[in-house]
């Protein structure tokens, strides 16, 4: 049986962008626009008539604008939910808040040189990851800073399937190479990468660390300026600097850096140091930036026997290979699990081809790296971290 298409409701003021989606959407089988809104109550009264599976949403509307709806629609209705916003720093804001609200994507919106015919692809993509994402709850705003205590080191262990390690990987591994502290080594770091779902994930992991730690590179699939507004954002909620990447600049113990959206992020050492190198290389994974460079930067580098390494939530297989590469070479790696993941992609393929170690739920992911690289003690730490669970070969 030819499975029911994925049935989509487009709601925007603008008749322009209304076509243009529909018209995208109408050249994939898999996919039907069942209806179209031009603002919120015309939307509403089509959501209870045409049933929709996914809901792409303006934000800024007349009568009453995208975010307001959000909250209702989550409230009353639960449904993926696609933001489309322009490209500004007050529409990434709202944006991002979107995606607290519980919105399942974001993307810009087709405005000038930055066309349509680029982000057709992405919509479409996104829409059909939908079918097998989990709807989230809002999440509350950070309202303090948190921290957690470090434990012992958890028992890392790779999947029954994965692919063998080499005999040096396996043997700094048996070593110890992959949980042991390295006191104040500069060559310390902490490299993540996510996508669909990823920045309420990052924000849930960063937050919840301590200052103190080894620099941190991040690569999450993100628009332009809203990765500038994304990382401005966690600064004000993480107990270290967070940063939008600039080329050239360093990454120094207690800085996150956040990849430009549309920018590759690559690690370098220089003498005693790390540096980011972010660059506009072609698209890898149909990602740009691209989590596989950042984190094949850091095996060319020598970061790998220094580094904890993991992906989580999203869609498609970008940052498998580099976690891999990063295994083999000594890395601390693991992978969110199936049941936290807004969309299983990403680390369902690292968990697969070996380069995860372990699967973390990501209440557990800020414990694990606290866990590999202790910090100072915590200012306070009011509640105990809870005990790692055993991993489960898929």
């Amino acid at each position: 049986m030819t499975p029911r298409p994925i049935r989509v409701l487009i709601v925007d003021d603008s008749a322009v962008v209304r076509k243009l989606v529909t018209d995208a959407l109408s050249h994939d089988p898999e996919i039907e626009v069942v209806g179209t809104a031009m603002d919120p109550y015309v939307a509403r009264d089509k959501i209870k008539e045409l049933n929709p599976d996914v809901l792409t949403l303006d934000l800024e509307m007349p009568r009453m604008d995208g975010l307001t709806f959000l909250k209702i629609v989550m409230a009353q209705r639960p449904l993926p939910v696609i933001i489309m916003s322009s490209l500004t720093q007050h529409g990434s804001a709202h944006a991002l808040e979107a995606l607290r609200l519980g919105a399942f994507d974001v993307l810009a919106k087709p405005h000038g040189s930055y066309s349509f015919g680029d982000l057709s692809p992405q919509l479409i993509a996104r829409i059909k990851a939908t079918a097998g994402a989990k709807l989230r709850a809002s999440r509350p705003e950070v309202p303090e800073k948190r921290v957690i205590r470090p434990a012992a080191p958890p028992v890392l262990t790779g999947p029954a399937n994965a692919k063998p390690l080499s005999r040096l990987a396996a043997a700094r591994l048996a070593a110890g190479g992959g949980t042991r502290a390295y006191g104040h080594n500069p060559r310390r770091v902490i490299l993540l990468g996510a996508s669909t779902g990823g920045t309420e994930a990052l924000r849930e992991v960063l937050t919840q660390l301590p200052a103190g730690l080894p620099g941190i590179a991040v690569v999450q699939h993100i628009p332009p300026v809203f990765s500038k507004a994304f990382a401005d954002r966690l600064n004000t909620q993480c107990n270290f600097e967070v940063r939008e990447a600039v080329d050239g600049e360093r990454l120094t113990p207690g800085l996150a850096l956040i990849a430009p959206g549309n920018f590759h992020m690559l690690l370098q050492w220089c003498v005693d140091h790390y540096t980011v190198r972010v660059t506009d290389g072609p698209q890898v994974w149909h990602q740009r930036p691209a989590v596989d460079l950042l984190f094949k930067s850091a095996v060319n580098c020598g970061a790998a026997p220094y580094a904890i390494a993991g992906v989580l939530t999203g869609m498609g297989k970008d940052g498998a290979e580099g976690l891999l590469h990063l295994r083999e070479k000594g890395a601390t790696t693991f992978a969110q699990d199936e049941a936290s993941c807004v969309v299983y992609g990403m680390p369902r393929a690292a968990w697969e081809n070996g380069g995860a170690q372990r699967q973390l739920s990501l209440d557990h992911v800020a414990e694990a790296i606290v866990q590999h690289h202790p910090g100072p003690p915590p200012v306070h730490a009011p509640h105990a971290a809870p005990a790692l669970q055993p991993a489960h070969a898929p």
